[in-house]
């Protein structure tokens, strides 16, 4: 194979992403697959993924409004925080300007179980809305925009 330059194709890398094992509260899944909306602005999803880069990981996440199925908010960061998360609902926030009523509904993640994450849709008069264990589909919108 050397002597033709072929080479074996590799797996793709995973790496996990959520951290659901935690003390943090969790919210109930308001969402529950309804992912058909008629009005902007009331149901966003959000998740984080990760991009492998030549000085290491990197991690997104985005905020997509359901309604026009467009990222409303991001933010990129090489660690997996609360702030990454924080960030993104923010600049959706000062883009958008939802009115009260919002519902985010993300993963189970530490990151969005967080009490500056859940203190902001408080301030906005926002509802959280995560996924049951383990259960992708509950979050498809959001995963299949970041498995390009």
């Amino acid at each position: 194979m050397k002597q033709e330059g072929l080479f074996a194709k590799g797996r793709k890398r995973y790496k996990v992403t959520t951290n659901s094992k935690h003390n943090l509260p969790i919210a109930p899944n308001i969402v529950n697959r309804n992912f058909d909306i008629n009005t902007k602005n009331t149901v966003w999803v959000s998740d984080i993924t990760y991009i492998s880069t030549q000085s290491g990981w990197l991690y997104l996440s985005t905020v997509m409004d359901l309604y026009s199925r467009r990222i409303v908010g991001w933010s990129l960061n090489n660690r997996m925080t609360k702030q990454l998360v924080t960030s993104s609902l923010q600049e959706a926030i000062h883009s958008r300007k939802p009115e009260k009523g919002l519902v985010f509904h993300s993963d189970k993640g530490s990151q969005y179980a967080s009490t500056e994450l859940r203190n902001i849709l408080q301030v906005i008069g926002g509802k959280q809305s995560m996924s049951r264990r383990d259960n992708c589909w509950d979050n498809a919108v959001a995963e299949s925009f970041l498995r390009l």
